[in-house]
């Protein structure tokens, strides 16, 4: 490969409205040489993950759910019915030609009946409760999760070629237990025989291979799969397609009229909107573009003709100046106070070993001489009582909390800007919300500040209004 291509992702909501896709981003006014050397990774329509497996926004059973629950007997297959039925409505949707319509329906019918002749082998062997299933069922997670990005990748090739375009569908969710290789090395093969110079590859964001892509980084593998094309392939460029720009805050908190795009930032940053559960990308995707020099762009699928942020290794602000106010509603405040603490090592270790196995996100933590603190995402009242309860039982003579929160972060490539953590505290005090904590690393790239769960909204809408609409001179001067 010569690094002269970019290697491109499309979200699944930003598939879902196809036609824009089509207008904007696949070919977006190009012809002819100027169509080829992009690489496109696709993931599944919006939904279909939700269907395949379960939805991400509440849990409920999909195809896999139904399976692995086994309530209702026979559920397993009315979910599989389902996908079927909303992968062929969905090819009626942006198939104007009969004969490709005709030949998506064919594909995905021939992948569910696949899927579903495993499933019934699979329910059969368990119905004699002598075997566990435990592997097969994380077999099965990876094969349904490839079906979704399949389809879309094969309907994408299709409606490209109905155009005109030389599409090539690159199937990498096709796999066995004979040739569970790594991850490049599956990319490699995929790629030996394609000339980029002539040919569009619309690649599966699914990848079969070693390990398990969804057992190694859930539903951020599509873009793991994008991030080790770009790495594999030495991509001058890798871009993001998203419904939305990477902006200086939620517009639907602080209004569209006040949200800025942020323009140009650092992996540094993106890392920690990921630690925040607010990904630019995966940070195992986004630790591979960087570690390898390549630049990632971050576009607004619907806005054709604005080139989005750019994320660099080396990039900071010509001046101090506050990128992105965000944070999470609801963080658990677990703090572990010991009176015997100072001196003594061993706790910090044993403490971060219970939260492991518990499955606790830490998003941040703070120490002094007898007290640790760390701030849980994703960690409800019950299992955050759990882990009280755990450590409790390890040293009887501590007193262990945890406390509902909201954690509002300010972030930047270089937040160095004399005055900005008194300017933001004083924007709190005015909105008469008062602060709990503070932290404040001195690499300067973020600060964050903790307040009552009821708070959040407002103190985004606060920080957002003194540090990043008005903010002082550098500020201003770096926009």
């Amino acid at each position: 490969m010569t690094g002269t291509h970019c290697v491109e992702k499309i979200g699944g909501t930003s598939m879902a409205a196809t036609s824009t896709v089509f207008e904007n981003v696949l070919i977006a006014g190009r012809e002819g040489a100027d169509l080829y050397n992009r690489i496109f990774v696709v993931s599944a329509y919006a939904g279909m993950t939700d269907l395949l497996l379960e939805r991400k926004k509440d849990g409920a059973p999909g195809v896999h759910g139904h399976f692995v629950r086994n309530e209702t007997p026979g559920a397993w297959r009315t979910a599989l019915t389902d996908v079927l039925g909303a992968m062929w409505a969905r090819n009626a949707e942006i198939f104007a030609r009969p004969e490709s319509r005709e030949e998506a329906d064919r594909f995905v019918a021939g992948r569910v009946a696949a899927l579903e002749a495993c499933l019934d082998d699979l329910d059969r062997l368990r119905g004699h409760g002598h075997f566990c299933l435990t592997e097969q069922v994380s077999t099965l997670r990876e094969m349904l999760a490839g079906l979704g990005e399949a389809h879309a990748a094969h309907s994408t090739a299709l409606l490209l070629r109905d155009r005109g375009v030389n599409a090539v569908f690159v199937d990498l969710s096709v796999w066995n237990h004979d040739d569970l290789v790594g991850l490049d090395e599956r990319i490699r093969t995929a790629f030996a025989s394609i000339d980029l110079s002539r040919e569009m590859p619309i690649v599966t964001g699914y990848a079969g291979c070693e390990g398990g892509m969804v057992r190694r980084y859930a539903r951020g593998y599509s873009e793991m799969t994008f991030s080790r094309i770009a790495v594999v392939t030495g991509a001058r460029e890798a871009i993001i397609h998203k419904e939305f720009h990477l902006s200086s805050a939620d517009p639907r908190l602080v209004g569209e009229d006040r949200a800025r795009k942020i323009g140009s930032t650092n992996y540094d940053v993106a890392d920690q909107l990921a630690n925040l559960g607010m990904e630019a990308i995966h940070p195992r995707a986004g630790r591979g573009l960087r570690q390898s020099g390549i630049p990632l762009r971050v576009r607004n699928t619907f806005e054709r003709h604005d080139e989005g942020t750019l994320i660099e290794g080396d990039y900071v602000s010509k001046a101090p100046r506050v990128e992105i106010v965000t944070g999470l509603a609801s963080v658990q405040a677990l703090q572990f106070f010991e009176q015997d603490m100072v001196g003594e090592k061993g706790y910090d270790a044993a403490i971060l070993e219970t939260l492991t196995r518990h499955g606790a996100w830490i998003v941040s933590k703070s120490s002094n001489a007898n007290t640790i603190t760390h701030y849980l995402s994703g960690t409800g009242n019950e299992r955050a009582a759990q882990i009280v309860d755990d450590l409790r039982g390890q040293w009887p003579g501590s007193v262990v909390t945890a406390q509902e929160f909201a954690m509002v972060s300010v972030i930047g490539s270089d937040l160095s800007e004399p005055g900005l953590v008194s300017r933001a505290l004083a924007a709190l005090a005015k909105a008469d919300i008062d602060l709990v904590a503070l932290q404040h690393q001195i690499r300067n790239v973020d600060v964050q500040f903790i307040v009552a769960a009821k708070d959040f909204e407002g103190a985004v809408r606060a920080l957002h209004a003194a540090l990043v609409e008005t903010g002082g001179a550098t500020a201003r001067a770096a926009a």
